[in-house]
């Protein structure tokens, strides 16, 4: 039984809009809340944290906290491939309901997105902010206390969305924020265009790791990507060290995520993320639980509709496929809005 693209689009939408009635994909790992702390409070406490912000403020005179190692002193006001200035620009801050179940809970997820970003993909479905710059440069007290604002109203998390240009200023505002009184975990969503030796900064400090694995071909990444050619090897190294400090992922019984590992991986048209390929390294490389996020919303945004192998979604061929893929090498904890959607065209399939 063959489906158009917009009956898939719509069984999507469906699917995302029924989460909080589906159970959990696997069995999470859990921990009790109040067994819990975020891991900037403990490094604070221990006086630890300053040590850290240090060390992080030093690269701004010499920028090289992404692989792209632009070498600018952004202290003096240079500015490398990013764009970014010293102080971080801010688009938007606000309860965010579009993550995965674990991270949304029940009143969202306290997202802050950053502008500006080091990798820079054509097919970008936040461009404006991303490649425009598009928002407010804050200081990193009025940072801080954007994060206060989210845990006030109920948010389950601190989600900093593209960080990895303003690593300094989120250990700055973390422990402004610390100090009086933030309690949530430190989440980090992420290209996954990351240099390890920067994520060892953050050992002990983010609670919650999300990098994309988008592409498996280094020249695929090179085309898509502004010239990171070295995406895929980058990438992996990054996720290795994401997992050795923070595990697979955790939730508290409530199901709210705490500690772990959250992968995601953007199926494209014409097989052009390398999803089998990812999903084979995934299972050969970390646990079979560990948290993957196939996902079905790739859309035709920004200089896209230039590339004619880009320029449509995807069909529900290709989506099953991947799918597919995963079961086939194993892995066990798919993110249950994925496994939504397939049940949804399983049954239609065999309808």
């Amino acid at each position: 039984m063959e489906f158009t693209r917009r009956e898939f689009l719509q069984s999507s939408f469906l699917a995302g809009g029924c989460l909080f009635l589906a159970p959990l994909s696997s069995p999470a790992e859990t921990m009790k809340r109040k067994d819990w702390q975020p891991g900037y409070a403990k490094l604070e406490k221990e006086g630890k944290l300053t040590q850290r912000l240090k060390q992080a403020r030093a690269i701004f005179e010499r920028c090289e906290l992404c692989p792209r190692k632009c070498g600018v002193n952004r202290l003096k006001g240079e500015k490398g491939f990013c764009q970014a200035p010293a102080r971080v620009v801010i688009y938007s801050a606000h309860p965010h309901f579009g993550e995965e179940e674990p991270i949304t809970g029940q009143h969202g997820s306290g997202t802050i997105f950053i502008s500006n970003c080091n990798l820079r993909c054509i097919f970008c479905q936040n461009w404006p902010i991303a490649h425009e710059g598009r928002g407010r440069e804050v200081s990193d007290e009025e940072f801080a206390g954007r994060m206060l604002d989210l845990q006030r109203i109920g948010c389950h998390n601190i989600n900093i969305v593209t960080p990895t240009h303003v690593m300094p200023n989120i250990l700055a505002a973390i422990q402004i924020a610390c100090r009086k009184g933030l309690c949530l975990p430190l989440f980090y969503n992420t290209s996954g265009y990351e240099r390890v030796e920067i994520l060892k900064i953050l050992d002990g400090i983010v609670d919650i790791y999300k990098p994309d694995m988008k592409y498996s071909d280094g020249s695929l990444a090179e085309k898509y990507s502004s010239g990171a050619r070295d995406y895929p090897e980058v990438a992996r190294k990054a996720i290795l060290e994401m997992h050795r400090q923070v595990g697979v992922l955790k939730s508290d019984e409530n199901g709210f995520a705490v500690r772990g590992l959250l992968i995601r991986h953007l199926v494209m048209p014409n097989r052009i993320a390398g999803t089998e390929q990812f999903v084979k390294w995934a299972s050969e490389n970390l646990p079979k639980n560990t948290y993957v996020n196939i996902m079905a919303q790739y859309r035709v945004e920004y200089k896209a509709y230039e590339y004619p192998e880009l320029a449509r979604g995807i069909t529900v061929e290709e989506f099953l496929e991947a799918m597919e893929w995963a079961k086939k090498y194993g892995l066990i904890n798919l993110d249950s809005k994925s496994l939504a959607i397939k049940k949804i065209y399983d049954r239609r399939g065999s309808g």
